[in-house]
């Protein structure tokens, strides 16, 4: 009878998610609940019945205070993340966002090969991967923030015609671009629903590495901390989709 040992990995503990990351993601998270919600009632608000006077109740006004509090907070929220992808260590690099080296290429296609067409090979599963973000991850939150771009103006453009904050006012042009407040109004939903979409994908993606890789995907963006094999860890070997010239040299 053959003897079956049971291997138990050594595992390395690395600080991946730093707390300004951390604190952004979250935020973002409980920022866009209260603007897809709250978008949804300025969109097609309910009738709500009550005998108190309207001008009284103010429930849209509250909607919509609401709406701009947040959204004033994700756009903000959003130009620190752009400011740390310069100021944090090289996982949260704006580098890891852009394919421009082969490397990150390559590593898109193998990822593609795991999470979309569920091709499995042990040993590129685990030498591919990107401690941080892998390079999908990366470019998929790349577009991401693009669509972010186009929320943010398109929403304060809609915005600017019934405000008198010169900040909103910076953004009175964008509905004659997309051609008048109603497509804007439409692209501002339709970004909405990517968003939701995005959500979705991503939560379930989490769940999924966490579970192929073991490698505490889900506990890292509360704690920051990645648990990698040592086997497969090799000081040498670059960790990220895009590494500087020092870590491929490793100096």
């Amino acid at each position: 009878m053959a003897t079956k040992y049971l291997h138990i990995p050594k595992l390395r503990r690395i600080y991946v998610w730093e707390r300004p990351v951390r604190l952004y993601h979250w935020l973002n998270v409980l920022v866009l609940l209260v603007l897809i919600s709250t978008g949804f009632y300025i969109a097609n608000p309910l009738a709500l019945m009550s005998q108190a006077e309207a001008a009284n109740t103010f429930t849209m006004g509250w909607f919509r205070f609401l709406h701009f509090t947040a959204a004033y907070i994700f756009f903000f929220n959003f130009l620190f993340r752009i400011y740390w992808g310069f100021a944090g260590n090289k996982y949260s690099d704006w580098k890891q966002f852009i394919p421009t080296s082969k490397r990150f290429i390559q590593e898109i296609w193998t990822v593609i090969k795991m999470d979309i067409l569920f091709i499995k090979n042990t040993k590129e599963k685990r030498e591919h991967l990107s401690i941080g973000h892998n390079a999908l991850a990366g470019l998929t939150y790349f577009l991401v923030f693009l669509v972010f771009l186009i929320q943010c103006f398109t929403g304060f453009g809609l915005y600017a015609a019934m405000s008198d904050f010169w900040f909103a006012n910076l953004f009175a042009w964008v509905p004659a671009l997309f051609g008048g407040d109603i497509i804007t109004r439409q692209i501002h939903h339709w970004a909405m629903w990517f968003f939701i979409l995005f959500a979705l994908i991503h939560v379930y993606l989490v769940f999924y590495h966490d579970y192929v890789e073991g490698r505490g995907e889900l506990s890292s963006m509360a704690g920051g901390w990645k648990f990698i094999e040592e086997e497969f860890f090799e000081k040498e070997k670059p960790h990220t989709p895009n590494p500087s010239k020092k870590e491929r040299t490793g100096e």
